[in-house]
């Protein structure tokens, strides 16, 4: 298989604490995955240091991006190579509009086309009402004083703009209420329609009744140890990760009485 993104035995740690602890993932190009897992399980730190987070220290292991290794590369370096995160968290920029920002950052997207400033700007208002965003909206600082699911849909609203060849999206689904997950699940399902690899981060299998992806995971401790197809989603929703828990420990000890 072509893999677009290829994480070889990724070990990650904040100060001393480990948090990744050898992880294989790959996603084929226009494939979606969706990386599932209990509170603490590494999923957060795997999308932060997928783009290098100066927080996050990478002690083994490597990151393959198109074939280009970009495991010690800067944010704008990959960000530049295509590959987009919308955030968990997202921050507030005071004096950057939310129409200026898309503008400079489509100027580093050589694949975009090439359009008048009136038009590109006309074209995202259109995305923004689409997303039921008021048009004041992208005047307004990014994020300042916008509402927990406004946040959420502005993440989207860019990677949506910027069209980037693998998109991955940090917990997009929590804060939003119904209507708003259906917004945020139909621009994403548009972007793959373009061809876009998806990565999506998530603990419930919610965003997946609108998102069907191609493979499912789940992190447990630092590492993925399960994967199949949409039906694991169900599972986990139906049974919780209790049994997952139960798999890895009598995986780990019959690894460990073999290795005696």
């Amino acid at each position: 298989m072509n893999n677009q993104l290829q994480i070889q035995n990724l070990h990650v740690k904040i100060g001393d604490k480990s948090i990744l602890n050898g992880v294989d993932f790959s996603v084929g190009k226009g494939e979606t995955h969706a990386i599932m897992g209990p509170n603490g399980s590494g999923k957060s730190t795997l999308a932060q240091s997928l783009f290098s987070h100066p927080n996050y220290e990478k002690t083994a292991g490597q990151i393959l991006f198109e074939g280009k290794d970009i495991t010690q590369s800067p944010a704008d370096e990959i960000a530049r190579l295509g590959m987009l995160l919308a955030f968990q968290y997202p921050q507030s920029i005071s004096g950057v509009t939310v129409t200026n920002l898309l503008k400079l950052a489509a100027r580093q997207r050589a694949e975009l086309p090439k359009i008048p400033l009136a038009e590109f700007s006309a074209n995202v208002s259109k995305l923004a009402t689409s997303m039921q965003l008021p048009e004041e909206f992208l005047t307004r600082s990014l994020n300042e004083g916008f509402s927990g699911g406004e946040k959420k849909k502005a993440e989207v609203l860019q990677l949506a703009t910027l069209q980037p060849r693998l998109a991955v999206f940090d917990e997009t689904d929590s804060g939003l209420d119904v209507d708003s997950l259906k917004v945020v699940s139909e621009k994403i399902n548009e972007l793959r329609n373009l061809g876009t690899s998806v990565v999506i981060i998530t603990h419930y299998q919610r965003i997946l009744q609108y998102i069907n992806p191609d493979y499912v995971h789940v992190m447990y401790k630092g590492r993925i140890v399960k994967s199949g197809s949409s039906d694991l989603a169900e599972e986990i929703e139906k049974r919780g990760y209790s049994n997952i828990n139960h798999e890895y420990t009598n995986h780990t000890n019959y690894t460990n009485e073999t290795n005696l």
